[in-house]
């Protein structure tokens, strides 16, 4: 019987379906990372999160590993090449939470363009300020979406209803536009994007991707959307572009200054520019949960299980 050692806790779904397709799981979600190191030469397959990363050395450990299975979309805490090197194949489930990360972009614009979080604290408080708190409508206005695949699509397809053009950049896809949706080069969207959201996994060419230069080329002023990883944006630029009024706001559900698990940031040495940012009312912030509804648990925990059952079968 294959054995498949699951790092991180998920939902029961994954280690159920594993054990029903006949393989033996071990959930071992608490132990040191010297720990595994031991554990790891035992196991076909691994099952992580976000917790540890999964680099050449522990692949070098884990001589028996065949595959390695991310409940997740991005795959940048895996040294994939190494590991492909290797003959282990990696998984991951971007189908799974889609749906809520598109969800996630298309609320928190909503909130940002609507005044919405700071109207609810003033009523709260039996302030009732209306003009003060007129708001801007979606329709009409031009998004631009920078990358096309699980997310960006998502994000697409719940734009629809809102008399509003969408144009899409993804550098390694063409052939996707449609009724909805223009394909487009990203100096158009330099050009007429009134709103941006990025959605690009977090490599050598992304990290950065949204700095000062990029910021600078936009012809109108915009509201930034970054749902996909905090590096991909560059804080210090950003906050540049709010206070010049370049950027009329942002919506960020991953920081430049998360950890490497995604699970905290340090608020005790925290830089200026995340200062500013935590006292602007021109951003919305959330901590890192555009994927993390309670289906996409599930959806996740399944997907990866389906997967690794068919690499190990």
């Amino acid at each position: 019987m294959k054995k498949i050692l699951c790092i991180d806790s998920n939902h029961s779904i994954l280690h159920e379906t594993l054990i029903s397709n006949g393989f033996h799981c071990d959930l071992f979600w608490d132990q040191t990372a010297d720990e595994l190191k031991k554990l790891l030469p035992n196991y076909e397959g691994i099952v992580i999160r976000s917790k540890f990363k999964i680099t050449k050395q522990l692949i070098d450990i884990a001589t028996n590993l065949k595959c390695i299975g991310r409940v997740g979309a991005g795959m940048e805490n895996i040294d994939v090449e190494y590991a492909n090197s290797k003959g282990i194949i990696c998984v991951s489930a971007p189908e799974g939470n889609r749906d809520a990360v598109g969800e996630h972009a298309l609320g928190m614009l909503l909130m940002l363009l609507n005044n919405l979080k700071r109207a609810d604290n003033e009523v709260r408080q039996g302030i009732w300020k209306r003009a003060e708190n007129r708001g801007f409508e979606v329709s009409g206005k031009t998004i631009g979406i920078i990358g096309y695949g699980n997310m960006g699509s998502a994000f697409a397809k719940r734009l629809q209803g809102f008399s509003c053009k969408v144009l899409v950049y993804d550098k390694y896809k063409t052939g996707f536009g449609n009724e909805f949706i223009t394909e487009s080069t990203l100096e158009q969207i330099h050009e007429e994007a009134d709103i941006i959201s990025i959605h690009t996994p977090l490599t050598d060419e992304t990290n950065y991707l949204i700095n000062d230069a990029f910021l600078s080329s936009c012809k109108k002023n915009i509201y930034i959307i970054n749902t996909a990883r905090g590096k991909s944006l560059n804080t210090a630029d950003l906050v540049a572009h709010l206070k010049s009024g370049k950027v009329l706001g942002a919506c960020l559900d991953v920081l430049e200054y998360e950890s490497t698990s995604f699970e905290n940031i340090d608020t005790t040495t925290l830089p200026e520019p995340m200062q500013y940012l935590l006292k602007s009312e021109q951003v919305i912030l959330t901590p890192h949960i555009a994927g993390w509804t309670n289906e996409s648990n599930y959806k996740m925990s399944l997907i990866i299980a389906e997967k690794m059952s068919e690499v190990l079968k």
